[in-house]
């Protein structure tokens, strides 16, 4: 179900839709000019390991907000904000695994929980294409592809495992403007990780993400792959932690941060 046609123009209106259950697919596309961001929601013993690991890994995970203990709210990056309800879908994690796929955690919320918002990668696409450099998943229609990679990321506590990336098919050119626009957003994942040879990174197969939805890489062009946001859920599951929730990919929280604001130089 998408917003019914109502026009979402700000992280608020998203917020209120998911709220409503008006909004429960992809934000993509909402909210323009808006920053969004992953969630990873965490026991308040695992959350001083948890913010360590994203310092060690800024470019998957770049923090952008991190609640007090068993507060739902996040008044630093939106007014009105209830991250029980505000976010179109969620995954719950027992043991690693996801047990439930819901619009509403607030059945799972508990007072010892610690909520981190890291920055998304809809940040820079906007950037991309005002810049007329065009994006194969938003002209389908579809969630960007992601792929757990053989890129470790740099452990903290029980989290470790391997980054994750979203890829973006491009020709030479239009990558190397990508790296010049993204370079300037380190808060949403900054410039590329890896281009072209997807095997050098341990990806065998374009057209079979982990998550999102495959696209079509046409010739003359070259897969370019970006850390991503959806790193931490990877290794939530790979260290098997006894509790813990997060956004279902492609379902992000709008906040009322703008993303011009994160661009530097």
């Amino acid at each position: 179900m998408s917003s019914g046609g109502t026009p979402l123009a700000t992280g608020l209106d998203v917020r209120l839709a998911s709220r409503s259950g008006t909004l429960t697919d992809s934000t993509a596309g909402f909210a323009p000019g808006y920053v969004q961001a992953n969630l990873a929601i965490l026991p308040e013993r695992l959350a001083g390991d948890f913010l360590r690991f994203c310092q060690r890994n800024p470019k998957p995970c770049p923090l952008i907000g991190v609640s007090e203990v068993g507060d739902p709210t996040l008044a630093a990056i939106g007014a009105d904000l209830d991250i029980r309800t505000d976010v179109p879908g969620y995954r719950v994690f027992r043991d690693g695994v996801v047990i439930a796929e819901t619009t509403d955690i607030r059945d799972y919320w508990r007072d010892d929980l610690v909520t981190f918002a890291i920055g998304c990668s809809l940040s820079f696409e906007e950037a991309l294409l005002d810049a007329d450099v065009p994006l194969r998943h938003v002209e389908a229609g579809v969630k960007v592809p992601m792929f757990r990679t053989n890129i470790a990321c740099i452990p903290a506590g029980p989290f470790a495992g391997p980054m994750v990336v979203s890829m973006r098919p491009m020709t030479p050119a239009q990558a190397i403007r990508a790296v010049q626009i993204t370079s300037r957003y380190p808060a949403v994942h900054g410039a590329p990780v890896h281009i072209g040879l997807p095997e050098a990174i341990g990806i065998t197969d374009l057209s079979k993400p982990d998550y999102g939805d495959a696209v079509e890489i046409r010739p003359g062009e070259l897969p370019v792959f970006w850390a991503c946001g959806v790193t931490p859920q990877s290794v939530i599951a790979a260290a098997k932690i006894d509790f813990a929730m997060a956004h279902a990919p492609g379902m992000m929280l709008a906040t009322d941060l703008k993303n011009h604001a994160l661009a530097t130089g």
